[in-house]
């Protein structure tokens, strides 16, 4: 059976990878801490030696629209090409292409069906910073296959997040049972509160501290039970209009079978609380 080697649970700041190639004497006040965080949390992965990446992430209206936005998507391409326009403009992200794991990618979308979850999948994916952030700051030489899974955050009627926890223990099941000897991380990525094009956007924290410091606590300790008697669909409306992004982390708490993290951090970033969090299945380096 495959060996879960990993599980992170991060932001996907898009404007870390400009801010991390500035010169010091352009770079904001935060930029060294925030590097030194990242580069730590970075490690948290290497010495997984994982053999392929399970990313789970959410399109940002890039592909997916209000008019077809499946609740939750498997890719299974042989190839993924990675970034949009305005993602270049914006952020500075550069296009990639990304390697899939068209075996892996099948067998999840074949297995998790059975298990009751009726999957979307699409073959001609192409993925966004929710995907490529985290290969930026976490696998940089871009040197694994992945197997994307989209998750819907922002098209009502979205899934409850009693939903995504359970997909994100139906993924552990999944990965546990896979015929195959490789090593497998999961990466997810989300947002604690976040406000986009709102009143709260761009202010000297995240838009609400409160929030941010208890998601950080549940996460931190795996209180699944703590989380979900407080996070609702509609509760997450008032830490930010973007806040349902907060669902991808506890779909990966779920994964990680309400355990404590091994690994916790964050960084309070002007607009936003960055986090990052790993666990170890099976301990370090099994």
């Amino acid at each position: 059976m495959a060996n879960l080697v990993a599980i992170l649970a991060t932001t996907h700041h898009p404007f870390y990878y400009r801010t991390s190639r500035l010169p010091a004497e352009e770079a904001p006040p935060f930029a060294a801490a925030w590097v030194r965080k990242v580069e730590a949390y970075r490690e948290t992965l290497t010495r997984a030696r994982p053999d392929v990446l399970v990313m789970v992430g959410s399109d940002h209206f890039h592909q997916l629209w209000l008019d077809n936005m499946p609740q939750f998507l498997v890719g299974k391409a042989p190839f993924y090409d990675a970034n949009y326009y305005n993602e270049e403009r914006e952020f500075g992200l550069p296009k990639l292409l990304l390697k899939g794991h068209e075996e892996l990618s099948a067998y999840i979308l074949r297995e998790g069906i059975d298990r009751d979850f009726d999957l979307a999948f699409s073959n001609e994916l192409r993925v966004d910073h929710s995907i490529t952030c985290p290969i930026f700051t976490v696998r940089p030489q871009n040197d694994l296959p992945i197997v994307p899974i989209y998750t819907n955050i922002f098209a009502p009627p979205l899934p409850r997040p009693e939903r995504f926890v359970r997909l994100g223990r139906t993924i552990r099941e999944l990965v546990d049972a896979w015929p195959s000897d490789l090593r497998v991380a999961v990466i997810g990525t989300g947002h604690l509160s976040l406000e986009l094009g709102g009143p709260r956007q761009f202010g000297a924290h995240g838009p609400d501290p409160e929030f941010d410091a208890k998601a950080v606590e549940w996460i931190a300790n795996g209180d699944l039970e703590g989380c979900l008697s407080e996070v609702t669909l509609d509760s997450l409306h008032a830490p930010g209009n973007a806040t349902h992004g907060f669902m991808d982390f506890m779909l990966m708490m779920g994964l990680a079978d309400g355990r404590k993290a091994d690994y916790a951090d964050n960084l309070d970033l002007f607009h936003t609380m960055e986090a990052y969090f790993t666990w170890y299945p099976n301990g370090v380096g099994a």
